[in-house]
């Protein structure tokens, strides 16, 4: 390597190390925020046989439905709003790279061929100039107050950030993908009802125009059990569009097109109490749930940014350095005496700008303590959300017991209504008001176990967890995507 190559490179060099070293870090430390709440050592309303850790493997498992299990896998490969947030990723990982480059120098190369004539008076005689130019000019501003790498590590921390919301949009598209599934055997079930209480109002239908034609009865009674019986067939058509309806919607939650398919049918003991969630501890959540780590990561960028505002009211200094070749002939342009160079140290103070840079240090410090409050919002809501499932399931649990001691006694109303009708103890109004008591009852039930279902949808999503992992997004090793 020539001398004059050399001497460059090393005082470039020695200044970078100086100015290296000597950095100043103008962010204020981090600190996690005081909510200003005693955050307590278990949850309200924790269930109190519970003493098992929190489970965190895949739990919709324990329905024992395979179907179940393949809409969820189905859901987390083609969901679209899983892809775009897999966009998101990659976008914020790319400016991520571009913040980072500006750590580094940029170097370029220039090249120059250039042919004049100074015409003068005689034209002929004016002389033909060529000149050849080929430089690398190079550019690098030192980080003496850390502003680049504060902003550096903000774009890392929006980074996680994202990261962490296309984790949170996993979550939400798992548990609604296990909600429709439980709501579409849902309206299966009371589609079965309905069939059930037509097929009763048939019959009975049946029997009072036998007991009509028979003169036992009035015309009344004939003009009541086709009311009735005309009700119940109306409700059918209602429950297959829901149904449809529902479908629909899963189907383009996992990314098909949207189509119907026919009710099942659904066994009487569906309904299997499932264990109560060990809800763990609530200092617990605020590593478990990704939107409250989302949060948090938003709040430190921003605080990053504080320190990248603050500095960028001091001195900036920059490294301007060009090495290369100039020559009249091309075939000596690489010649020792065509060789040229020049390095240059600039710094740039600051002195008047009517207040603008310090504006823009207010402007982040706001923006900072608007991040504390989004982060205690998120985590309050959080804590509500668990506390609110574990209260729902507490009381649908006491509710269940009710409507089934209410369907018992439904059932057993029917059958003594029937009976005294059938002796001429009571009208036929009186059966009426008994079946459709009984078959409310019914769907009240069914109702009711939804509810207890999707609550513990609600609570394991509430939780957060490693249970909804939509795995890594595939990117290219492109060498440079370094962590901070």
């Amino acid at each position: 390597m020539r001398a004059p190559l050399k001497n460059v490179i090393h005082v470039f060099w020695l200044t970078l190390s100086i100015l290296m070293v000597g950095c100043f870090n103008l962010t204020p430390d981090y600190q996690s925020p005081d909510l200003n709440t005693a955050v307590p050592p278990t949850y309200e309303q924790t269930p109190v046989e519970l003493t098992l850790p929190l489970i965190e493997d895949q739990w919709w498992q324990a329905f024992n439905d395979p179907k179940l299990s393949r809409l969820v896998d189905e859901a987390l490969q083609n969901n679209w709003d899983l892809k775009q947030a897999a966009a998101r990723v990659l976008e914020v990982r790319a400016l991520y790279i571009q913040t980072r480059a500006d750590l580094f120098p940029n170097i370029d190369i220039d090249a120059l061929a250039e042919r004049r004539r100074f015409g003068g008076g005689n034209i002929e005689r004016a002389p033909t100039l060529n000149n050849y130019e080929l430089s690398a000019p190079a550019t690098f501003e030192i980080d003496l107050w850390s502003k680049l790498t504060s902003q550096t590590r903000a774009a890392w921390l929006d980074l996680l950030t994202e990261e962490e919301n296309r984790r949170t949009i996993a979550q939400s598209v798992v548990a609604e993908t296990i909600s429709l599934y439980l709501q579409t055997e849902f309206f299966e079930r009371r589609l079965q009802i309905a069939y059930q209480t037509v097929d009763t109002f048939e019959r009975s239908l049946e029997f009072v125009n036998i007991r009509y034609r028979r003169g036992l009865t009035s015309e009344l009674d004939v003009r009541q059990a086709r009311r009735v019986l005309a009700e119940a067939q109306g409700l059918i058509p209602e429950i297959k569009q829901d149904l449809g309806t529902t479908q629909q919607q899963l189907a383009i939650l996992i990314g098909r097109y949207p189509t119907t398919d026919p009710p099942r049918q659904q066994p009487d003991d569906y309904y299997k109490q499932l264990p109560p969630v060990p809800p763990g501890m609530p200092s617990e959540l605020l590593l478990r749930r990704p939107d409250i780590r989302a949060a948090e990561n938003r709040l430190k960028a921003l605080n990053e940014r504080v320190g990248a505002a603050i500095a960028d009211r001091f001195p900036a200094i920059t490294i301007l350095g060009n090495y290369g070749w100039r020559n009249d002939e091309f075939n000596n342009l690489f010649d020792h005496i065509s060789n040229i160079w020049n390095l240059t140290g600039t710094v740039t103070q600051p002195i008047f700008d009517a207040g603008r840079l310090k504006a823009r240090q207010r402007a982040a410090e706001a923006r900072f303590q608007q991040g504390v409050a989004d982060y205690a919002n998120t985590v309050l809501a959080a804590f509500s959300e668990v506390e609110g499932a574990l209260l729902t399931r507490k009381r649908q649990l006491e509710r269940r017991q009710w409507v089934n001691d209410f369907l018992s006694e439904a059932r057993a109303t029917q059958r003594v209504a029937q009976n005294r009708y059938i002796r001429g103890l009571v009208d036929y109004l009186d059966v009426l008001d008994a079946q459709r008591t009984r078959f409310q009852a019914e769907d009240d039930l069914v109702q009711v176990d939804l509810t207890l279902l999707t609550n513990r949808v609600s609570l394991y999503r509430a939780l957060g967890g490693n249970w909804a992992d939509p795995g890594k997004v595939p990117v290219r090793d492109d060498g440079i995507f370094f962590k901070f």
